[in-house]
C-alpha cells in the first residue's frame, strides 16, 4: 500500500496547513489568543499550540470536523465583527455536542487556504471506501508509533503499539507475527510490512469460519453458495439471487474471481462489514414510509428548551444549540420569550442565570437550518411570557423573516376534520401557541388568557405542588394573566394550545388542531390509568410531553413511555447524550432521519382498542421471539487512557418496548481484550409488541470494584433490524460513530410457537 497515493499532500491549500500558520482561537469578545495549527503528515490530525505552553499541545481529527464556516458565522465571531473583518474569520463545526472552534487568520489568503483545505480533507474522508478508510486507520497507527520517524517499527515500538491498540497479547505470538512480517529480517517493520503485520493481527477466524462453513473449496464462494447463504443464513428470501450478483460486484476486490461470479474470503470479509451487511435493513434507512397521512399519526422528533447547551439554571443559551438539533432531524423547536429592555424580546429560561438571546436570532437560524436535512414541516413551539407589544414585534419578526415559510392560512377550503400530512406541509414552519378563538373565528374566548404552556400546566393542574417547573420554583406562583396580541395569535393555524380536560371533554368537543402540552409525571400517569383513552386521543390531536420542572440538570425522562400510546411530540433535551437521546436517534434513525416515523396502525385507527399494558388484547397479536449470537467485537475504543490499561468488554442488549416487553440480557466480559474479543453467547428475548420495541447494543469495560463504564452503542427499531450474520458499528456516547469499532452477531427472528 502507498499512503503517499492515497492522500491529497500536493494540494496548495493543504500544503500551507501542513506548513503550520499562527491563527487566534477566540473564546467571546476578551478571550482571544494566538494558537500554532498544523496538519500533520497523515493528512487527518491537526495539532495546535500556545506558543508558551511548554510541551503541552491538543489535536483533533478531521474525522470529527462536520463542516467549515466562513465569515462571521458564530456568536462568539459576530460579537468581535468590528474588530476583525469577515475575510480573516472561520468556523470549524464539530460532530455530536462539540462546541465550535472560533478562528482569525492574519490574512485573507490564510483563511482562504485554511477554509478550502479542510473542506478537501472533509470531503475526502467522507468519500474514502472501506478499504481506504481502514488502510488510513493503519496509516495512522504507524505514525502514532514510530516514536523516531525513521519510516520503520522495531518490535520495541510495536509491543507499545498494540497496547495503545488495546490489544492484551503475549510476547511470544506478538513476536513470532513481528518475524513473519519482517521478510527483509532487518530487526524493523516499514510500512508495507506492518500492514501484512496487522492483517495478521486481525485475521478474523470467526468470519472465515462462516465462510468455510458456506464454501464448498474453503477457496471462494460460488454465485449459487453466495445465493444459499443470503436466503438460509441472512433470511433474504427471493430476492437473493439478484442480490448475490450485484454484492460480487461491488464488494470483491479480484477480477478473476468477478469474472468466475464468486466471492474470495477479502470480498465476503468486506461486504460483512459494510453497510449493507450491517444490522439496520438498508430499505428502512431511506425515506421509505408513507407521507400523505394527518400529522397526528406520526411521531415527531422534538426538542425541549431548545436554547440551552447545558443545564437549566445557569447554562448557555445558544443559538449554536438551534443549529445542532435541527441537524439532528429535530422538528419540533421550543423558544421561550420574556420581554426584553429594549423593545426586543428575548429567550432564555425564565427567572433563571441562563444567558439570553434575541428572538428575531433565533428566528432567523431556524429559517436558514429549518429544511437542511429534511423537507418536512418544523413546528415552533412558543412558550410566550411577553407583554402584548412584544408579542406585536414577535409576529413582525416571524412574518418578515419566515416569509411564505411560515403557515399563517388554512391550506385549502373548509375547516378540516383532521389535521394536514408532512407531505402537503413540506417546507412549511408552523406556529404552535395560544389563539384568540378558533379557526371557525368565532370569538368564543376573551382575549385574556394564560400565555405560556408549561406555567399554565404547573400552576392549573392537580398536580402542580409536585412537578413546578422551574420558573416557578423562583417566583411566587401567582396566576398572571396576559393579555395576547392578535397579530400573533392569527399566525396560529393547526397548532392551538389549549388546556386539557380530560379526554371525555376531548372526545367530544375537541377540534383536530388543538393540542395541549403534559408534564412528563402527569403522561406517565395518564398512561397507566387510562392508556386506550390516550392512545385514542392521540390519533386525531397532537400531544406534547415535557420534562419535570424539577430536571434543573437537563436530566431525560424514556420517551418510551409516551411514544407506547402514540404521543407525537415528546420533547427531550437535546444537548444531554445517554440513554433517553440513544432511543430518539435510534426511533428516528429510519426513514431518511426526516423528523417523522409513521405510528404503527394501531395507534392510528379511530377505533383502537390497543393497551400498552395489554398488548395481547389487540386482534392481530403476533409475538416474536428474537435471538442474539453475540459472536465477537472489533477495536473497541480505550476507554481509560492511563498507559497500559486495556478493557474487560461485556455486551449487554436492552429492549425498550410495551410495560412486557422492558428486559436486558448481558454477556460475561473478556479480560483485557479491547481488540477482538470472542463471546460466542447467545441472548433470546420474546417480544409482544414488535411494532414498538427498540433494541439497544451497550458495550461496557467491567469493573467488579465500580459502575463499569461506557464504551460504546448502537440503538434501533426492532422492525429495522436485519437477521442472518450482521455488523454492529458502534457510537460514541454523544451519537457519532467510532470507526472501526464494531460487534458481529447472529440475529434469527421468528413466530412464537
Amino acid at each position: 500500500m502507498d499512503p503517499e497515493g492515497i492522500r491529497i499532500q500536493d494540494d496548495p491549500h493543504v500544503k500551507v496547513m501542513m506548513a503550520g500558520s499562527t491563527l487566534r482561537k477566540v473564546k467571546s469578545r476578551s478571550w482571544k489568543k494566538q494558537r500554532h495549527f498544523r496538519l500533520l503528515e497523515d493528512g487527518l490530525t491537526i495539532w495546535y499550540k500556545s506558543r508558551w505552553a511548554g510541551r503541552g499541545h491538543s489535536t483533533f481529527s478531521i474525522t470529527e470536523v462536520e463542516a467549515v464556516r466562513e465569515g462571521h458565522q458564530s456568536e462568539v465571531l459576530l460579537s468581535i465583527a468590528e474588530e476583525f473583518p469577515a475575510d480573516l474569520c472561520f468556523t470549524l463545526v464539530f460532530q455530536g455536542r462539540q462546541g465550535n472552534l472560533d478562528l482569525v487568520a492574519d490574512s485573507p489568503e490564510e483563511a482562504q487556504a485554511w477554509i478550502q483545505g479542510v473542506r478537501k480533507l472533509i470531503h475526502k474522508t467522507q468519500t474514502m471506501d472501506e478499504k481506504e478508510r481502514l488502510d488510513q486507520w493503519v496509516w495512522d497507527w504507524f505514525q502514532k508509533a514510530d516514536k523516531n520517524k525513521d519510516g520503520k517499527m522495531n518490535f520495541k515500538e510495536v509491543r507499545k503499539l498494540l497496547k495503545m491498540m488495546n490489544v492484551d497479547m503475549n510476547e511470544e505470538h506478538a513476536l513470532h507475527l513481528f518475524t513473519m512480517a519482517d521478510k527483509s529480517e532487518s530487526g524493523a517493520l516499514e510500512i508495507e510490512q506492518f500492514v501484512h503485520f496487522y492483517k495478521m493481527l486481525t485475521q478474523r477466524d470467526e468470519v472465515w469460519k462462516v465462510f468455510q462453513d458456506n464454501s464448498a473449496d474453503g477457496e471462494r464462494l460460488m454465485l449459487e453458495e453466495l445465493e444459499n447463504f443470503l436466503r438460509t443464513e441472512q433470511q433474504e428470501g427471493e430476492q437473493s439471487t439478484q442480490h448475490a450478483l450485484q454484492l460480487i460486484d461491488s464488494y470483491e476486490p479480484s477480477e478473476s474471481a468477478k469474472k468466475q461470479r464468486a466471492m474470495s474470503f477479502d470480498g465476503f470479509q468486506m461486504y460483512l462489514c459494510s453497510q449493507e451487511g450491517s444490522i439496520f435493513k438498508p430499505e428502512h434507512r431511506v425515506l421509505y414510509q408513507d407521507m400523505s397521512q394527518p400529522l397526528s399519526h406520526y411521531f415527531i422528533s422534538s426538542s425541549h428548551n431548545t436554547y440551552l447547551l447545558e443545564d437549566q439554571l445557569r447554562g448557555q443559551s445558544s443559538l449554536e444549540a438551534y443549529i445542532q438539533a435541527l441537524k439532528r432531524g429535530c422538528r419540533c423547536v421550543e423558544v421561550d420569550c420574556w420581554d426584553g429592555s429594549d423593545g426586543e424580546p428575548v429567550v432564555y429560561h425564565g427567572h433563571t442565570l441562563t444567558s439570553k438571546i434575541l428572538f428575531r436570532d433565533v428566528i432567523s437560524t431556524v429559517k436558514e437550518y429549518a429544511f437542511k436535512v429534511s423537507d418536512f414541516p418544523v413546528i415552533l413551539s412558543l412558550e410566550n411570557h411577553c407583554g402584548v407589544e412584544q408579542q406585536t414585534v414577535m409576529a413582525r419578526h416571524l412574518t418578515q423573516i419566515l416569509g411564505g415559510a411560515l403557515l399563517t392560512t388554512l391550506l385549502d377550503g373548509p375547516i378540516p376534520e383532521l389535521l394536514p400530512s408532512p407531505q402537503e406541509l413540506k417546507g412549511k414552519i408552523l406556529l404552535k401557541a395560544k389563539k384568540i378563538g378558533g379557526l371557525e373565528g368565532c370569538l368564543d374566548e376573551t382575549l385574556t388568557d394564560e400565555v405560556s404552556d408549561e406555567e399554565e400546566v404547573a400552576n392549573g393542574d392537580a398536580e402542580g405542588a409536585e412537578d413546578p417547573p422551574a420558573e416557578c420554583l423562583n417566583h411566587n406562583a401567582k396566576k398572571s394573566k396576559s393579555k395576547l396580541s392578535r397579530e400573533l395569535s392569527d399566525l396560529v393555524v393547526y397548532c392551538k394550545s389549549v388546556h386539557f380536560h380530560g379526554f371525555e371533554h376531548a372526545r367530544l368537543h375537541g377540534k383536530c388542531y388543538e393540542m395541549s402540552s403534559f408534564s412528563e409525571s402527569k403522561a406517565k400517569r395518564l398512561t397507566k390509568e387510562a392508556g386506550t383513552d390516550f392512545v385514542h386521543y392521540n390519533t386525531r390531536q397532537l400531544s406534547r410531553i415535557y420534562p419535570s420542572g424539577l430536571r434543573t440538570d437537563s436530566s431525560n425522562y424514556n420517551p418510551r413511555e409516551m411514544w407506547n400510546v402514540g404521543c407525537q411530540i415528546v420533547a427531550l433535551n437535546f444537548q444531554t447524550a445517554g440513554l433517553e437521546m440513544d432511543l430518539n436517534d435510534g426511533l428516528f434513525r429510519q426513514n431518511g432521519c426526516c423528523g417523522y416515523v409513521l405510528k404503527p396502525d394501531f395507534l392510528r385507527d379511530a377505533n383502537t382498542q390497543f393497551s400498552p399494558e395489554k398488548p395481547e388484547g389487540r386482534q392481530d397479536y403476533k409475538p416474536l421471539r428474537l435471538s442474539i449470537q453475540v459472536i465477537s467485537g472489533q477495536q473497541l475504543p480505550k476507554v481509560n487512557q492511563k498507559e497500559g490499561s486495556i478493557v474487560d468488554p461485556l455486551v449487554r442488549v436492552e429492549i425498550y418496548g410495551t410495560p412486557q416487553d422492558q428486559t436486558k440480557e448481558e454477556t460475561s466480559h473478556i479480560n483485557n481484550n479491547g481488540f477482538n474479543p470472542v463471546w460466542n453467547e447467545t441472548l433470546n428475548f420474546v417480544i409482544h409488541t414488535p411494532e414498538l420495541a427498540l433494541v439497544r447494543f451497550v458495550v461496557e469495560d467491567y469493573d467488579k470494584a465500580s459502575r463499569n463504564d461506557f464504551i460504546g452503542q448502537f440503538t434501533l427499531p426492532f422492525t429495522c433490524i436485519q437477521a442472518g450474520y450482521r455488523h454492529i458499528h458502534l457510537l460514541s456516547k454523544d451519537g457519532t460513530a467510532i470507526p472501526p469499532s464494531s460487534l458481529f452477531v447472529n440475529i434469527s427472528i421468528s413466530e412464537l410457537t
